[in-house]
């Protein structure tokens, strides 16, 4: 989803650095190399998650770039996502090769952080506690990381004065969906992963949700891999769709996607955008028919 930047120019970046390297030089923020992932099932067979997995995710300086994954159930989205973010028992792959920002991803780090479905905030911390956690394992000391994460309980559209202090069991779902958006990106990770995390919240919130995941990415300019279900949030999100199949878990084709200059609900009703959404339906709709196809006898 293009759109300008704003905010206070850049320190320039010193000779050398990656940032200072020119476009074409830059590695990619994510990379997918023929990669493969096969598990050991309950009876004992090999369970091939995916299968021969290959695209690049450009490094967009100042910038960054929301790439959707959309697919039926079980064509390994998430496997892609907890591949990237070097999370057990998806990483390592069996097979192929996965870099992020030119580096063979080992393990979890924190160029990369990610936000799941479930509400993962910790229930015995405070919305501030919860925000500033991150900040609290690196060492920040307690006044700075506070005054920080009350900047970014802010950012996300709750009230620092009013939500602060609560629990998570005292907050809807979008609101602690917007934690967990705050406790991510206060760390500003170059990568951010995004596990379907809109997929339990009513039609309106969805939409309000989607609008701020905007907003936030033009702040941070980071590079996004967000997970869906839904082909109107894939396709107003996305710069780019990468659209799965299933058996094995397999990448069908990518679809960029042209800019929404608009916030969610004005998008829906352009051309454009309904053109998209037909598209991408009628793809799924023969993905998911083959899927069910029953097998003829030789």
């Amino acid at each position: 989803m293009s759109a300008e930047t704003g905010g206070e120019p850049a320190a320039a970046p010193e000779p050398g650095s990656a940032a200072a390297a020119p476009a074409a030089e830059r590695p990619a923020a994510v990379e997918f190399l023929s990669v493969g992932k096969t598990y050991a099932g309950a009876d004992g067979r090999a369970v091939v998650a995916i299968e021969g997995v290959t695209f690049t995710i450009p490094d967009v300086v100042d910038h960054g770039e929301i790439s959707s994954f959309l697919g039926p159930s079980g064509c390994g989205k998430s496997t892609v996502l907890r591949l990237v973010a070097g999370l057990a028992p998806q990483h390592p792959p069996t097979s192929g090769s996965v870099r992020v920002l030119g580096r063979p991803v080992v393990g979890p780090g924190a160029d990369r952080g990610m936000v799941f479905q479930d509400y993962t905030s910790f229930d015995n911390r405070t919305v501030l506690a919860n925000v500033a956690f991150g900040l609290e394992c690196r060492g920040v000391g307690r006044r700075a990381r506070e005054a920080e994460a009350l900047e970014w309980i802010a950012r996300v559209g709750l009230d620092p004065t009013r939500d602060a202090g609560k629990y998570p069991h005292e907050l809807s779902g979008g609101m602690r969906q917007r934690v967990a958006i705050a406790r991510t990106l206060i760390l500003r990770p170059r990568v951010i992963l995004m596990d379907e995390p809109f997929g339990a919240l009513d039609p309106a919130t969805r939409l309000d949700m989607q609008d701020l995941l905007v907003r936030l990415w033009r702040e941070v300019e980071a590079t996004i891999l967000f997970v869906t279900h839904s082909v109107e949030e894939a396709v107003y999100l996305g710069d780019r769709v990468f659209v799965m199949a299933t058996t094995p878990g397999r990448i069908v084709e990518e679809i960029h996607m042209p800019a929404a200059a608009a916030p969610a609900r004005e998008t829906q009703s352009q051309p454009w955008f309904h053109e998209k959404v037909h598209h991408l339906q009628d793809r799924l709709g023969r993905i998911e028919a083959e899927a069910v196809r029953p097998v003829k006898p030789f």
